[in-house]
Parts: structure tokens; sequence; C-alpha cells
């Protein structure tokens, strides 16, 4: 009997659970009436163009990751078909539990059980830009398609309270998982936060100035919160603009009093090198690219980078050519019959952009000249110029949509003349011929491309081994989405061993996400592949917050370093959250998580 009722009792307390999460959901989709004494400070509305969007409900945006197009504001619901919201990094989004926004996010955002996720691009992510804030309170109307903003007295309030609870939980964590660790200046600035929260309560006409101020105290505290730790690489992706010895050594300068320690620097890109290169000059290509003419950057940046102890690691754009393909002895002006095709564009004379990837374009995996070519111009820069390590972008196909979506088998790429006469011989059927819901011959047909890229990847490799240079590789998270949007089987990669770690690419502002993310990683690669989060809080302009929140859960778990992209993204105000003790040795981080260590 007793059994039984412990049984009961069990039901009782998850059905009431769930209640509580549906009843919280439902909070947003109700009229909004203020509290009593509740300030009201600031109310807008915008139109919302779909709520849990789907080809028949928003079919202008059939092609956008998400299905959310341009300048459309979207509402995802836990009702939405996928836990997070699968938006790229182009908009804004705003995470709401219950009828209060918690955090804001950049990109593909999950989902709270409890809650909503506002998303917007272009004029919809400027009104989200500038009336939405932790703690605004959140009421749509379905039936009109608005929503409304309150920004009120208890938003301020709340979002104060948020922000010290949270630097209390990063000095805690610290405090109990390293040693030396000095609490006081968090302690100090948590104390100044808590004193303006009072005051604001109690301050009715000074209510938003003092909540400011708490804010302000709080984001000093979770700075300070996080120290310093001594064996993480610190990095940071370069897209080289400077093209004087003197110019180079001041940015050099600058990222080496920010605590940077490697620089990941694009050295060939948009289908150009920023070095006279023989290479280039034997193929018919353009030797250097033009706004480096008369000089070596390369070997300057390695030269004054090992001065001050910096690495300097080779970004290369494997397979993007950027999107002026007609220009004189680019590569796709001198080789058409290198270019990437995609099945729509199958009967096209020309070359063909993705517009899903900047209007790029993109060269051919599959073609062993290609790959042959890549392969001679690493060769050329590790023989030349001896970098500490090869960071590989762009080892993949162009991007196609989701299999969720309508169009998705015309939107793939692949289909050259040397893939289809290759496959062909093979399978004995033409890829154009195959149909996507042809299971058997589909999935071999993907598994030819994955495989083209895999052998470029495993090419690059010997290279790297048989000259001991450091190999990372560019990748998406996502390990399904890599694979059936991009061809990308970066487990095999890390299975084989043909990469020293990986620098993927976190495109969220989100720190729950990137948690997710980090998890989701480890467990499909070897735990002998490093793992360097790439950050793009500061290329999605993100909040300082953001950045420190995300940097202590790689912390957490204990992973080889981060990487910022951008250096021409990298603010001042990040650089003065970074240098408050997270890149600067002033607080020595001795040890980290002992639970979170270990890789399942």
């Amino acid at each position: 009997m007793k059994s039984l009722l412990n049984k009961i009792t069990c039901l009782f307390l998850m059905f009431t659970v769930v209640q509580c999460a549906a009843n919280a959901f439902e909070n947003v989709f109700e009229p909004y009436t203020p509290k009593p004494n509740e300030q009201v400070y600031k109310k807008n509305v915008y139109k919302i163009n779909a709520i849990n969007p789907t080809t028949a409900n928003n079919w202008t945006a059939s092609m956008y990751p998400g299905l959310r197009g341009a300048n459309q504001l979207i509402v995802y619901t836990p009702e939405y078909a996928s836990p997070s919201t699968g938006t790229n990094e182009f908009g804004g989004e705003a995470i709401v539990e219950g009828d209060i926004v918690t955090s804001l996010s950049g990109a593909d955002s999950l989902i709270p059980s409890n809650g909503i996720v506002i998303s917007a691009h272009g004029r919809a992510k400027s009104w989200l830009n500038n009336n939405v804030q932790i703690g605004t309170i959140i009421s749509i109307d379905k039936e009109t398609m608005t929503i409304t903003a309150y920004n009120t007295s208890r938003s301020y309030i709340f979002a104060a309270k948020e922000k010290i609870e949270e630097a209390t939980t990063i000095m805690n964590y610290y405090q109990k998982n390293s040693f030396n660790y000095d609490p006081k200046p968090t302690k100090s600035y948590l104390s100044k936060a808590k004193h303006y929260v009072r005051k604001a309560e109690h301050n009715s006409s000074e209510l938003q100035q003092f909540a400011a101020l708490a804010v302000q105290n709080a984001n000093l505290a979770m700075a300070a919160a996080i120290p310093y730790k001594a064996s993480e690489l610190k990095g940071v992706w370069i897209r080289p603009v400077n093209n004087t010895e003197s110019r180079i050594i001041a940015t050099l300068n600058n990222l080496k009093s920010t605590g940077i320690n490697n620089i990941f620097l694009e050295t060939y890109f948009h289908g150009r090198t920023i070095f006279p290169s023989e290479t280039m000059k034997k193929y018919g290509f353009m030797e250097q690219n033009p706004l480096f003419k008369g000089i070596d950057p390369l070997q300057i940046w390695i030269t004054e980078a090992h001065k001050r102890g910096m690495k300097v690691n080779i970004w290369f754009e494997s397979f993007y050519t950027g999107n002026k393909p007609n220009v004189d002895k680019t590569i796709l002006a001198v080789k058409p019959e290198w270019s990437n095709v995609n099945l729509r564009n199958i009967d096209s004379p020309l070359p063909i952009a993705s517009t899903s990837e900047h209007n790029g374009y993109f060269l051919d995996p599959a073609n062993p000249e290609v790959q042959n070519f890549l392969f001679d111009l690493l060769k050329e820069i590790i023989t030349r110029y001896s970098p500490d390590g090869i960071n590989i972008d762009y080892a993949r196909y162009p991007q196609s949509i989701s299999s969720r979506y309508s169009g998705y088998a015309q939107s793939n790429w692949g289909y050259t003349q040397y893939a289809r006469d290759e496959f062909k011989l093979i399978y004995g059927v033409d890829p154009v011929n195959i149909e996507y819901s042809d299971t058997k011959m589909w999935n071999e047909w993907d598994k030819y491309r994955q495989d083209k890229v895999s052998e470029y990847i495993e090419g690059v490799s010997k290279i790297c081994r048989q000259n001991r240079v450091f190999l990372t590789a560019v990748v998406f998270p996502n390990r399904q989405m890599a694979l059936e949007t991009k061809q990308q089987d970066w487990t095999t990669w890390s299975d084989n061993n043909f990469v020293d770690g990986f620098t993927p690419l976190f495109l969220t502002c989100d720190a729950k996400t990137i948690k997710m993310m980090i998890f989701d990683m480890l467990k499909e690669m070897s735990p002998r592949t490093k793992l360097y989060a790439g950050l793009f809080v500061t290329f999605m302009g993100g909040s300082e917050e953001d950045l420190v929140r995300q940097i202590h859960e790689t912390r957490k778990l204990n992973l080889g370093g981060i990487i910022l992209f951008d250096y021409a993204h990298l603010q001042e105000k990040y650089i003065k959250t970074l240098t408050t003790s997270i890149f600067s040795n002033n607080t020595v981080l001795t040890s980290h998580v002992r639970q979170n260590n270990k890789r399942k």
C-alpha cells in the first residue's frame, strides 16, 4: 500500500511540474497587466511573421536556416519541430521563460520548455535590439500576430538580481574548484551591486539609474570572477589588412597586451595568397593578393610573433574561392572546370555562386587536380615559412538546406562532370538521376562526397605529419547537419587521427547553447583530438557578459582553449573585459573542475 501511495505521489508531482511548465509557456500569450506599483517605462509593438514556421505558413523563408527570412520576426515555442531554432548568425534572439526575457542570444537558441524564443533579422533585429533586454516582459497576441515588449520597474530589478546571482554562482564555482583563488575583487563588486539594488527598490524616482549601476557592478563581478588559466590556448582569427611592417608590429603588440598567444592568420583566402607564391604562379593563377604587393607579410607576421612568444597558425580556406570568379588570373577564371556545381544549375555554362555562402564560389573536392593544387600550396607554405600550425577551413561542400525542407535535393552540390563520371563508373548511376527518396543510392552519393573531403583532410594530415606541424580543422559542431548539408564528416577525421584538434564554429551568443554543442561534439570525437572553442560573440555583437559566460563554460569542460572570431570585431570593451583577469595572469587558475574533465 505504501509503495502504491509513493508511486501515486511521484506521478502527481510529475504531472504538476509538467502542468506548471505548460502554464508558464502559455503566459506569454496572455494580455499583460502591470502589477500594483509597477511602472511601465517603455512599450513597443511589432508584427510577427510566423509562430513555429513551416514551409506552409512562411514559404518565403523556405531556403533560410530555421525558416526565418530577411527582416522577419519569428516566434518559436516548445511545439516547434526542433529543440532549437536552427537559425544562422545574421540575426538576434531573445529567450523568454514564462513571459519575461531571461537571456539574449545570437543564433540557434535552445527553446525553453516553459517559454519561447523570439528570433529576428534585419529591421526586426533592430527592433529587438532597441526594445528587448533581460527583464523585458513579453505579450503575444495570436489573433493580430503582434508582439508587445514592456520595459517596467520590475524589468530593471529583475535584470540586476539575475546578474548578481549569476556572478555569485561563477565565483562560488572557482572558489570550490581551484587553488589560490582570490574572491575579494568579485565580492567587492557584488557588494556594490546589491547596495544599488536596495536603493533602486526604495527610490522609484531613480530606479532606472540605480538598477543600471547594479548591473554595471554585477558585470564587473562576472569578469573578475574568472581567473587566468596559463595552460590555455588564447587565439584570434585575423584577416590581414596591414601592408606595412610597422602596422603588423603594432597589431601584434596590441594582441600581446590583450593576452593572445596564438594567431590564426588568414593566408590563403578568396582564392589568393597574402605572400608571393610560386605555386600560384606555376598553375597560372594570380601570384599574390595585390593588397600586399611589394612585401611578404606572412614572413613578417611569423618573425615578429615569435619574437613576442606568440604562435602563428595558417588559416587556410580550402575549397572556397571568394565571390569574384572572373577577375584576371583568379582560379575559376583560369580553371572554370574546377568549379563546384549544384543540381539546380546543372546545365549552367558558368561557375555557380552559393547564395547561402555570401554568393561565394567553391572548388570541386572530388577533382584530384583541385586537391593536388591545394597540397602543393600547403607544402610551399610549410617548407618556406615553418608556421606553428595549419588551420584548415572550408574543407566541405557549399551549404545545402536541411532535408526537413522541400527542395533539399535541388540545393545539393557536387554534380561536377568529374564526380558524375566517377560515381557512374562505380555505381552505374549518374547522381543527377538519384532521387532523395531512393535512400540506399542517395546514401551512397552522400558517402562519396563525404569521402572526397575526408581524403583531402587525410592528404593534408600526411603533409603536416611529415613536417611536424600541428593541424586543426574548422568544423560545424552539429555532426548531423555537417554531414547532411555540407558533407563534412569530422568524426572520421578524429577517429583516424587525421587532425590534432578542432576549432568549431560556435555561432551563438548563448552560453547554454554552446555548452550543449560542446557536449555533443565530445561524444562524437576521439579523446585524442583536442577541442578549441571558436567563439563568435564579438563578431555577432554580443555583450561582454556573453563572452564571459562562454569562456566560463569552456573552462568548466577543460577544453584546450578558445579562439575569438575575429580581430576586426575585437572592440575595446571586449579587450577590457578579457584583461580584467580572464586573459591576465593576475590570478592563476591552477585546477579545473574535477567531475567534468573526463570525456565520456
